[in-house]
């Protein structure tokens, strides 16, 4: 049995094609929104932890800050050098038992010029025992004001009082994985400062040194928590807090346990303790804190010699930020479902205006697709379906000469597709070369006229430098106590003119004055005279010319300053002694000469070996990083090339290649 099709009006047809488009839309918008509002959130929110990450550690080097001015003040107020150099204890504690009330210090105290503690102002019975070996206290008997965090361990805490002993006691708590009693710390962390005492004159008589306590330290991780979150709280908690680690360990926190008490003692879990206290990274991320899931930031709080001893967190409830993606979730579909009822009813009221000139047009596009032409349409109606049915009359009359048109340009289209893309591929490789060139020779123009400036400058005060100092020399005899000062002094300022004088070279390439080398005999004058610069006692020379007498074009003192310099590198590589190896050929047609210089010494690092033309780039401890980017620039200007080879612990090989003379 046959059942007949069912009919529907266009009406229907228009508001069903216009709500199900609309549905799907706000479907995806409603998916997209949600996403995008989560994912927005999370990254704001661990944006926002990642700047109170630096918020907090401002506070905390703003504390370490006033500890620095605390103790540079009193090493250099009024008499204190007097004081120090004199051992008056009561002057001392007259100066530094104030100081350290004042300033809220845990230690505060004096010693002499040998490293002996002659004053405590937080144990004025303990004195006499030996500060060298801190080296804080060691480097500022040196003249140097030093500043930073330090664990000092417990025998050393003893002598500084047993109250601070007692203070610095952090009770280890125990894990899960570890249910065996954990060993207590060794030592407390400290802001630590040492500052030099000096008398009129400048002399060092003495040191002082301060520390700040962070065990159990409640006020600096609480006036970090006040600093960062300023009190914010959610559902009656805390949103915020910040915890100070010694270790892997909390001993000043303001994250609670379960039963509201601070977790001082809990420990940092194996990721994050991996990446901050191992690796020495920051770590931004979702963690869980104790007993509650928290996006946090850590980073390591470093020794003075740059080894982490701990770490700096702060944290926000995940749940804080979770109740705002909610809460706009729910707003974005209340606007979605809002904006759905309304399409529904736009789309029923359009449905029904556009439905019969659409069936009408329906009816003429039939006619246009069964081959009929210059069909016209007789709506007419001030508003769209108008200009559709004029546009519509437009399409009929054109349509047989576009047809035509565009049989050809199709034609023609993917030919001329081929041909562009070809062009422009050509034209970025040319683009990308030339970018590179250009940034090179930017580069080294603003480095050459940095240079000048810089060896201009320096010229004129290190004449008057060595002058000066030749004067000394005449003045003082040679057996004097001073002569040797002096000396040192002259030979410095040579060194510096040599630097300076490099740079000028550097800097302003001087005008190459064309004439015929012979390259064979120039290698060999200069293997003559390497001797009268260096050691040649343990070093084998090898030199393997070719028969043809090897003739470029070019400056013989330019070339000359270029293989003088190769030849001292490699020597340089070789304190041990090794063999020196030179060698000139012919190359291809016998229009470029081939000059190697090769060592067996300790070779190039890989990371360093692209590195080694570029200006001020050196790994020797007295050079300056010019003498292979002037020789590059040198050869460049020959119409050469250099290349180096080099293999770390075997050797290096420089290859320099010469246009023959024409």
């Amino acid at each position: 049995m046959n059942f007949p099709r069912l009919r529907f009006p266009i009406k229907t047809k228009l508001t069903v094609a216009t709500l199900i488009p609309l549905a799907i839309a706000i479907l995806i918008c409603w998916m997209a929104g949600v996403f995008i509002l989560s994912a927005k959130v999370a990254a704001q929110a661990q944006e926002k932890v990642r700047y109170d990450l630096s918020v907090a550690r401002e506070a905390y080097l703003n504390e370490l800050t006033r500890l620095y001015d605390a103790v540079k003040l009193s090493a250099s107020f009024g008499r204190t050098g007097e004081t120090v150099a004199a051992g008056d204890l009561r002057a001392l504690e007259a100066t530094l038992a104030p100081v350290r009330k004042s300033e809220h210090l845990d230690i505060l105290a004096a010693v002499d010029a040998s490293g002996k503690v002659i004053f405590r102002a937080n144990n004025t019975r303990q004195f006499g025992d030996d500060k060298l070996r801190n080296q804080f206290v060691a480097r500022a008997l040196k003249g140097e004001l030093v500043s930073g965090t330090t664990i000092i361990p417990t025998s050393e805490l003893m002598l500084e009082g047993e109250a601070l002993v007692r203070q610095a006691h952090v009770q280890v708590a125990g894990t899960k994985a570890d249910p065996s009693p954990p060993a207590p710390l060794n030592g407390a962390m400290f802001l630590f400062t040492a500052a030099p005492v000096r008398d009129q004159a400048g002399n060092v008589l003495g040191a002082l040194y301060g520390g700040v306590m962070l065990n159990n330290n409640r006020k600096l991780v609480d006036k970090i928590k006040a600093v960062v979150y300023e009190g914010a709280k959610s559902n009656g908690r805390d949103v915020g807090n910040a915890t100070i680690f010694q270790g892997g360990v909390r001993i000043a926190t303001n994250v609670p346990n379960s039963d509201g008490r601070r977790a001082t003692g809990t420990k940092l879990s194996a990721p994050v303790y991996e990446r901050v206290l191992l690796k020495g990274a920051k770590w931004v991320g979702r963690a869980f804190v104790v007993n509650d899931w928290y996006l946090t930031a850590y980073e390591p709080i470093l020794s003075l010699q740059g080894v982490p001893i701990g770490a700096l967190y702060v944290g926000m409830l995940e749940s804080h930020y979770s109740a705002v993606k909610t809460d706009m979730a729910v707003l974005l579909s209340f606007v979605l479902l809002l904006s759905g009822l309304t399409g529904v009813s736009m789309s029923a009221f359009l449905g029904k205006k556009l439905a019969q000139p659409i069936k009408e047009l329906e009816l003429l596009t039939r006619r246009v697709a069964a081959g009929e032409r210059d069909v016209k349409s007789s709506i007419d109606s001030r508003d769209e379906i108008g200009d559709l049915a004029e546009r519509f009359n437009d399409m009929s009359r054109s349509l047989g000469e576009r047809e035509n048109s565009i049989i050809e340009l199709n034609r023609n289209l993917e030919e001329k597709v081929q041909q562009r893309t070809a062009e422009l591929e050509d034209k970025n490789r040319l683009l990308v070369q030339t970018r590179e060139e250009l940034l090179r020779v930017e580069k080294l123009a603003a480095i050459g006229e940095l240079a000048a400036g810089v060896a201009h400058e320096i010229n004129n005060p290190m004449a008057i430098i060595r002058g000066n100092t030749e004067l000394l020399q005449l003045t003082i005899d040679e057996g004097a106590p001073n002569r040797e000062e002096v000396d040192t002094i002259f030979q410095q300022v040579k060194r510096v003119e040599r630097i300076v004088s490099n740079l000028l070279k550097f800097a302003r390439r001087e005008q190459m004055e064309h004439g015929s080398v012979r390259l064979n005999e120039l290698l060999h004058e200069i293997v003559g005279q390497i001797g009268h610069q260096v050691s040649l006692e343990k070093i084998e020379v090898i030199e393997l010319y070719a028969e043809d007498m090897a003739v470029v074009e070019g400056d013989g003192d330019q070339l000359r300053q270029v293989f003088t310099n190769l030849i001292l590198n490699a020597v340089q590589a070789m304190p041990q002694g090794g063999v020196l190896g030179i060698r000139s050929a012919p190359v291809g047609s016998g229009d470029h000469y081939e000059v190697k210089i090769s060592d067996t010494g300790v070779g190039i690092a890989l990371e360093n070996l692209r590195q080694v033309f570029n200006p001020f780039y050196t790994t020797k401890s007295n050079g300056t990083g010019l003498g292979l980017s002037v020789s590059y620039g040198i050869i460049r200007e020959h119409g050469g090339c250099i290349d180096v080879e080099s293999i770390p612990g075997q050797g290096s090989s420089f290859t320099v290649l010469l246009p023959c003379e024409r």
